[in-house]
């Protein structure tokens, strides 16, 4: 099983270790892309503060995130797991995890990134701001930039096994399963029971308890169906629709009573 997550927009600060090593991070064959896209974000952010925020899209308050992505090459790195925080991050509480679930969510969970295309939550990186959605101005929409090196390097990370793919929009930008590996891939959402109105802030704690459940019960679905009687057996209401014809994804309708 390989599950797809959306990153944080905050972050816990970096570590105080080794600084970020490219080749140590898994899926080698992205290092390419992602040494072009470190490069020009640094170099953007010793350049004019202002046009970077501009890029980024930060705020007046986060003008500090511009001083640290500066200091990206030699910061200290930590986890994915540990640097990664907000609502999905702490609903999966991947700290409290026995040992079993941890190695289970090593192998399992890869999280997106406008920087680093893709991590392990094991993979060192330091605390950084750049989301999908930036256009850096040498590079380009970094969802496009990301979309042929994640061709290349997907499909062998996703095995035989199921696809869950609980990423935002903007990252499913950069890769898009196709064929084969889509037809055992599973999108879910998170809608209201009473309404069927699609839930928001909910919508990520849900899918952080989501997938903290698979990891801590050792559920291993081979597909979206083995998905869904999984999900059932763990308490979890779903609404499933199936596609018409094959090579295309499921989507799951996981059903909660709150909505806040």
């Amino acid at each position: 099983m390989l599950v797809l997550l959306p990153p944080s927009e905050g972050k816990a600060p970096s570590g105080r270790g080794a600084s970020l090593k490219l080749e140590s991070l898994s899926l080698p064959g992205l290092t390419g892309a992602r040494e072009a896209v470190l490069s020009e974000l640094v170099e953007l952010c010793r350049g004019d503060e202002d046009k970077a925020r501009d890029v980024l899209g930060l705020s007046e308050g986060l003008r500090g995130e511009v001083a640290k992505n500066v200091e990206l090459p030699t910061a200290g790195a930590r986890p994915a797991g540990e640097i990664y925080t907000g609502v999905l991050y702490d609903a999966l509480d991947l700290a409290s995890l026995d040992a079993a679930a941890k190695r289970r969510a090593a192998r399992s969970l890869l999280v997106f990134s406008g920087l680093w295309g893709a991590v392990r939550v094991n993979d060192r990186i330091p605390s950084y701001r750049c989301s999908m959605g930036v256009k850096l101005p040498g590079l380009g929409a970094l969802g496009a930039h990301w979309r042929a090196p994640m061709a290349d390097v997907l499909p062998e990370a996703a095995g035989d096994g199921l696809v869950l793919d609980l990423r935002s929009s903007a990252y499913t930008a950069a890769w898009k399963p196709k064929g084969e590996v889509a037809g055992r891939t599973a999108s879910v959402r998170v809608r209201h029971a009473p309404t069927r109105k699609v839930v928001s802030h909910f919508n990520k704690a849900t899918k952080g308890r989501i997938v903290r459940s698979l990891l801590t019960a050792g559920a291993v679905p081979a597909g979206p169906a083995e998905l869904v009687a999984a999900l059932r057996d763990l308490g979890y209401e779903v609404e499933v629709e199936a596609p018409a014809k094959g090579g295309k994804a499921w989507t799951l309708d996981v059903l909660v009573a709150e909505i806040h």
